[in-house]
């Protein structure tokens, strides 16, 4: 196969990513299961279905757009593949009621790998009329799963100052979050926010000249501060890691791929926590019962190397932490 797949879209380090769930994947044997929680347009769920052969996939994605399309690609792997239309931090109530083989093996012997796919996919960036990109005039929708109420539209039309601001800063580390906020309030009292060309250009005339030559396209940080709230990207990171974590069978590895620094954190506080013993410190060896039941596979936050990055510029801003699990005595997160 090569690189960029029949969809067009190229999955991120889809070896290396097949390559940290490997061991797990191969010593579960036939009861292997791996869930993919961001299942996108496929890509990396039929790497994994084509490299382990013995294995089974159950994918995870809110777009129910998205998750047909992927299902219809994903058809000749017969019943390996599973698919849960669902938002991934229903992952645990996924898997307590799914039905059919895959859904039985979980809940008998626990997952044996996991890959979240942090962000918005690239096959939802091409869709213009999803609001994503700011490289081109669409309505300001941003929604993943089009099912739910809140749009980026919304937002900028009911949100007061200070909530706008707060979502600008804290999501987009935007340095102009209150003039910004300031603008919106003032502009759409004028008219609603409805496309985005309109808060493109309120953009370039808020943010100043010199800000806007550095850092890249003015808009990134306030699209994507208005994206993380809308698809509440944040709170379903933190709900997701005791769930995932939880349902690991021993040996079991989760892999999370993060293109922002506030997703990276919380991802890289929850495995502090997992892999930290809880003896009192300067001990020189654990206690009964204080040795972590987790411990780190990746050192730190692997990136991609120059040749991924060639090939997939998607992948220059992507942080991989991967975990395992070593026992069976922490608190099951949701099998």
């Amino acid at each position: 196969m090569n690189d960029r797949d029949t969809f067009g879209h190229i999955p991120v380090m889809r070896e290396r990513m097949a390559e940290l769930l490997q061991p797990a994947v191969e010593a579960a044997g036939d009861n292997a299961v791996i869930v993919d929680g961001t299942l996108g347009a496929g890509g990396h769920t039929e790497f994994f279905l084509q490299t382990f052969p013995h294995a089974s996939v159950i994918g995870i994605d809110r777009d129910a757009a998205s998750l047909a399309g992927a299902t219809e690609r994903l058809a000749p792997f017969g019943d390996r593949f599973a698919p849960v239309h669902a938002r991934f931090d229903a992952l645990a109530d996924s898997l307590a009621t799914g039905t059919g083989r895959v859904f039985g093996t979980v809940r008998k012997t626990g997952v044996a790998g996991a890959l979240f796919d942090l962000g918005v996919s690239s096959m939802q960036l091409d869709q213009r009329d999803r609001g994503f990109a700011y490289k081109t005039d669409a309505p300001l929708d941003m929604r993943m799963d089009p099912s739910q109420p809140l749009t980026a539209a919304d937002i900028l039309n009911t949100y007061n100052h200070g909530d706008i601001a707060r979502i600008l800063k804290v999501y987009g580390d935007e340095r102009f979050a209150g003039k910004i906020a300031s603008a919106v309030v003032r502009e759409r009292d004028r008219e609603p926010f409805a496309t985005s060309a309109r808060l493109v250009e309120l953009l370039y005339s808020t943010i100043p000249a010199a800000a806007r030559r550095t850092g890249g396209h003015p808009a990134k940080r306030t699209f994507q501060a208005l994206r993380v709230e809308v698809n509440r990207e944040l709170e379903a990171l933190e709900n997701v890691l005791p769930q995932v974590t939880g349902a690991l069978m021993v040996g079991g590895r989760a892999v999370f791929m993060s293109y922002q620094s506030l997703e990276d954190r919380i991802v890289k506080k929850a495995f502090k926590e997992l892999t930290e013993s809880s003896a009192p410190a300067g001990l020189p060896m654990d206690l009964p019962g204080t040795a972590p039941d987790f411990r780190l596979v990746t050192r730190g936050a692997e990136k991609a190397d120059a040749a991924e990055r060639e090939r997939n510029p998607r992948s220059a801003s992507v942080r991989v932490r991967c975990i395992e699990r070593m026992t069976t005595t922490t608190a099951e997160g949701g099998t």
